[in-house]
């Protein structure tokens, strides 16, 4: 189960940089900015996915014990 939470903990890093990078780039190259925005909102996602699946399986260890 730790496993599930720092790869969550991973695409949170990873989304964190994504917004940096979107930020300072935007007025820069507009067309790497969107690439990043793309990386943003997918590690962002990809977060919450693992946050709720983690809970799930917590929740059903949880109840089989």
């Amino acid at each position: 189960m730790k496993t599930y939470k720092i790869s969550e903990v991973l695409y949170w890093v990873i989304a964190a940089i994504s917004i940096f990078k979107l930020i300072s780039l935007w007025e820069i190259d507009k067309v790497r900015a969107y690439y990043f925005m793309g990386f943003a909102i997918l590690s962002i996602f990809m977060a919450l996915f693992r946050r709720y699946y983690r809970k799930k399986f917590n929740q059903r260890d949880n109840s089989s014990q």
